[in-house]
């Protein structure tokens, strides 16, 4: 039951040329458009839409699970041909694909899985789905592990805080799990002194990471889960002349860069959110051009690990 009226921001926009005998119209709807990555995301989107000769919608559902479901409602009475989602709540996002089957609107996920990520696993495509565009953030969490137990010291217990990103997002237990997973199997004795929900930004992965160093100045890593709060991080650590490194995912973003070449971001992930958007707009193009496209399709993405040592191979792309 909907429970208010979506509205559309004044970013809503129509583009393109249909290239069949009648005119395609796809839609993306995402998460919260202050997040760079998510602009990024739908620049990419409505590009490679637009170049496919589709009309394309971009939806803003401001960080509210109760608008990206009111706006999918509203993509479905609209007809349209085709539903993508940077999808904010896994589990509820189960509904909106099940609609949308019944529709016969095909649906692609954006980043982020549907389905229980504590039951389903990320290569459990959920079924109706036509794809799943994403990384798997437990093998992402278990790069960046399997390189943080190189570095961390092997004469004591090393101390680790993680900077969570916003609760509800499937990849924040994930990226976790993946990490520790990692550490684990290679024997690294450590303990995690803190673990704190940030809501994606510089500033609170600032205060997150200040308030982490003033309870445990002698911490030796911080695993941010984005690039965002790793800057402000950075900023924590320098302030308190502390010698923690810093390990990210979701990296390689125009003011991160300058800090994984300097090293004050130990190691980041090059994250092309341009290319994701593209890849979502495509496989979502070919499910509503074409109905024998097959569902459940999976096309995954693994982002590399930059350093100081290779930041150069990683062109910001947000």
């Amino acid at each position: 039951m909907r429970v208010g009226a979506f509205v559309f921001p004044a970013t809503l926009m129509l583009a393109g040329t249909a290239a069949h005998s009648k005119d395609i119209t796809i839609a993306f709807v995402t998460t919260n458009q202050q997040n760079p990555a998510e602009v990024s995301m739908t620049k990419g989107f409505k590009e490679e839409g637009e170049k496919l000769g589709a009309k394309v919608l971009i939806l803003d559902a401001r960080g509210s699970v109760e608008k990206m479901s009111n706006a999918v409602d509203d993509l479905i009475a609209q007809k349209v041909d085709g539903i993508a989602v940077i999808i904010l709540d896994s589990v509820v996002a189960q509904t909106w694909v099940d609609k949308t089957n019944e529709a016969k609107i095909p649906f692609t996920a954006v980043a982020v899985q549907v389905g229980d990520p504590n039951k389903r696993k990320f290569k459990e495509v959920y079924p109706g789905l036509s794809a799943l565009v994403g990384q798997d953030y437990i093998s992402s969490g278990q790069r960046l592990g399997e390189t943080a137990a190189t570095m961390l010291p092997t004469d004591r217990t090393a101390k680790i805080g993680i900077v969570e990103g916003m609760p509800g997002y499937a990849l924040v237990n994930q990226l976790s799990a993946g990490f520790k997973a990692s550490l684990d199997a290679a024997g690294s004795k450590y303990k995690i002194v803190m673990s704190q929900p940030t809501d994606w930004t510089p500033a609170k992965g600032e205060a997150v990471c200040q308030n982490a160093l003033v309870a445990d100045p002698d911490i030796d890593l911080f695993f941010s889960h984005a690039e965002d709060m790793a800057i402000g991080c950075a900023k924590a650590i320098r302030d308190a002349g502390s010698k923690a490194k810093l390990f990210t995912a979701a990296g390689g973003s125009k003011l991160g860069i300058p800090l994984v070449k300097s090293g004050e971001i130990t190691v980041s992930m090059c994250e092309t959110w341009i290319n994701v958007g593209q890849l979502g707009a495509k496989s979502l193009y070919e499910a509503a051009t074409d109905p024998k496209t097959p569902k459940a399709r999976l096309v995954e993405y693994k982002p590399p690990l930059i350093t100081k040592d290779n930041a150069n191979t990683c062109p910001p792309q947000w």
